[in-house]
């Protein structure tokens, strides 16, 4: 059975960089026949800003209308870690999807976020 998982800037960088701590990893989790991945916009631009030429964005997810309020209602509440748009958009398009596989490097912000569908997010690897 194909999951599906939502993408964070992190895994994206690393698969791009070969001189990356995380790129074995990020190559592995993003190899996986079992998931079905779609990257947030926000991420998207993060990534690409982050490697420059070395990656284009070849998969963008549109935020829907609906993601940019939950967007901003993530960053409003957890503006203590700060919670920035791509790793909101992150959240808001798991809700969106109903999904809660996330591949992410990220177990500062989203192991403290409760998404509205479920107990908590799952994160890859």
């Amino acid at each position: 059975m194909t999951s599906l998982a939502i993408v964070d800037t992190g895994p994206l960088v690393g698969a791009a960089v070969e001189d990356d701590d995380h790129h074995a990893a990020s190559l592995a989790v993003l190899a996986r026949s079992d998931l079905r991945y779609v990257v947030p916009a926000f991420v998207a631009a993060e990534a690409t800003y982050l490697v420059g030429q070395w990656l284009s964005p070849q998969a963008e997810a549109r935020p829907d209308a609906a993601d940019w309020g939950r967007i901003a209602d993530l960053i409003e509440q957890f503006a203590d870690f700060p919670l920035g748009a791509a790793d909101a958009s992150v959240v808001a398009l798991a809700e969106r999807l109903g999904t809660d596989v996330v591949v992410t490097f990220d177990r500062r912000h989203f192991p403290a976020i409760r998404p509205k569908h479920r107990d908590h997010l799952t994160l890859l690897p």
